[in-house]
Order: C-alpha cells, then structure tokens, then sequence
C-alpha cells in the first residue's frame, strides 16, 4: 500500500494538507497533491511530493490528475462557512464538476479505492429546526432537503458516487463530515467556520484591547465540532473499509454557540461582551452526529474533546495572528 500511487484533491486546503502530512508521517513515498491554487497559497507545502496546480472542474485536469493513480481522496470543492455557503450557491454547486470528472478518471484509469468528502450539510432541514438537537442518523438526509447549494451538490455526488460503484465497479466509500476544525486553516477572509472565527474574533479583541465580540445568531445554536486528528484517523480507516453507504464523520460532543466561546474565552483568559448579529447567517438551529453506524462498523468514533482540540487551535492562530500584527511570540 505504501509504494500506491496516492492522489490527494484539494491539497491546498486545510483537510487535504494535513492528509498529505499525515501520510507523509505514515511513509507513503508516492502522493501526487493537487489543489487550484498555486502552490505557495497552500497551508502546508510538501517539497517531496509530487505538486500539481490544476483545476478538478476540467475533465482533463482530472485525468492527468489520476493517471497511474491507485488510492484517490477527493477533498476538492469550492466553500467555506455559513457566511460563504449561504451567499455563494452557485459556486457551491459547481463543485459537482469535480466530483464528476474524478469519478469518470478513476473508472477509465482503474483507480483502486476512491473516497468522497460529503458532508452534514446533507441532512434534511426539517430535522434540524430545534436547538435541543436529535443527533442525525445517516438515513435523515432523505426525504431530501439538505443546505441550498453546498448540501445538494454533495448530496448529489454521493449518489454519483453510488452509481459509479454499482454500475462501472468504481469502490467508492463517502463519509459526511460534520464540522472539522484545527490549525493550518482557514481563519479570516469569509470562508472560515465557527471554531476559527470564535478564536480569531477573541485574539482581535484580547491584543486589539476591546474587549468584545459579535456573535452570528442568537448564540443557541447547536452543533459538533470535530477536530482534524479524528477525520484524518475516519477518513483513512473509512477509505480501506468495506462501507458502501455513506457514513458519518463527527463528534457527537455538542455544544451551543455561546458554549464555543465560552471554552475559547477560557483559553484565552479573558470575558468579553457579546453582542449578537441576528440578521447574519447561522445556519441550522441544531444539529449533532449519530455516531451508531461509525461504532458498529469500526468499533470506534471521533473522541478527541473540544477543548483539548480548540487548545491547539487558538494557538496556532494566535500565533499566526500576532506574527501578522508585528507582536513577537514564544
């Protein structure tokens, strides 16, 4: 397995670069990374692979992406937050291309195993209106209703991905990530998530010296996050398992919004004062992972706290944060 041509899709990004790194660790000696970006806009950079800036969205990007190929994670898509997810449909939507077109390379070129990044933003809506949330079983996503835009294209590429295996043999395996966090990531900029945002509004405010913090919703809103080390360690083991259907990826520790802030204003060692934005997007009103299916197939699930993953977190971007601003760090 170690000497299989692995390509990892959406290189650049925060999960891509650290499977990339996690392989590396593992001793893989032959990955080909892929993102659009050019290479030093990635997160993590990898002199000893082989680096590839193309675009998944083309056809023929795709099959000189997957060409030799034996082990392909598609990682690729065009998102972010609920403030880029919400005010970007289209661009969300046209992710599928991605997934299409590597689906159609892995099947011409024979790839081995192939593995879709979906996601909870799948689930129904209807299912997910209450903050006293019920954590959503895999079999919620239908009748389907899931997130406009992002959560139809990734509920639609699982189904391709369903049909590739059924009708061309392609041994696809689909796991839904629910809210995955951690250093080498998006903090800034419009597409970052909940826990990056928490951090990096806390950090503004703790060396800007204005102690207070705004808050997107009424702060109830329910979720789980699910730290980086945990997806990488489902991923894999997803990837090499025998799970046809698609699956979920997430802790099941969940926590309010404000609850968020609360563990990263103890990090930080400071209490500031809230004020909330009820007219931004939030998203759903809850919405947690039912972790039964992962337990019985794996006799395992996400188990790293929040607290000991936003710990790493918040440092990291503190650190980032404070180099930025000229504030020398330890």
């Amino acid at each position: 397995m170690k000497r299989k041509k692995i390509v990892v899709g959406g290189v650049g990004g925060f999960i891509g670069g650290h499977l990339v790194s996690d392989l590396i660790k593992q001793g893989h000696s032959d990955i080909r990374a892929v993102d659009i970006k050019p290479a030093g806009e990635w997160y993590q950079r990898f002199p000893d692979v082989e680096n590839l800036q193309l675009d998944l969205r083309d056809k023929s990007d795709c099959e000189r992406a997957l060409d030799g190929a034996a082990i392909v994670y598609n990682l690729a898509a065009d998102m972010g937050g609920m403030g880029f997810i919400e005010n970007n449909r289209a661009l969300c939507m046209l992710s599928v291309l991605i997934n299409t077109h590597l689906l159609m390379a892995a099947k011409k070129f024979g790839v081995e195993r192939f593995f879709y990044a979906s996601s909870a933003c799948v689930y129904a809506a209807e299912k997910q209106v209450s903050e006293d949330v019920v954590p959503l079983k895999e079999s919620d996503a239908y009748p389907a209703m899931p997130e406009d835009g992002y959560g139809w294209e990734k509920l639609f590429s699982e189904r391709m991905c369903r049909h590739f295996r059924e009708d061309f043999g392609v041994v696809a395996r689909i796991a839904r990530y629910h809210n995955v966090y951690g250093p080498h990531g998006t903090y800034d900029g419009g597409r970052e998530k909940a826990p990056a945002a928490i951090c990096r509004k806390v950090i503004q405010a703790k060396l800007g010296g204005k102690h207070e913090l705004e808050i997107w919703g009424d702060g109830r809103q329910t979720r789980s996050f699910m730290y980086i080390d945990d997806c990488l360690k489902g991923t894999q083991a997803i990837l090499a398992s025998d799970i046809i259907e698609p699956i979920n990826l997430g802790s099941s520790e969940v926590v309010t919004i404000n609850g968020l802030v609360d563990i990263v204003e103890g990090i930080a060692g400071i209490k500031l004062k809230r004020s909330y934005n009820l007219k931004a997007p939030k998203g759903v009103n809850g919405r947690n992972s039912d972790n039964t299916l992962i337990k019985k197939y794996l006799g395992w699930e996400p188990s790293i706290s929040l607290r000991h993953g936003l710990e790493k977190t918040y440092a990291w971007i503190h650190d980032e944060m404070a180099k930025a601003a000229g504030v020398e760090v330890d």
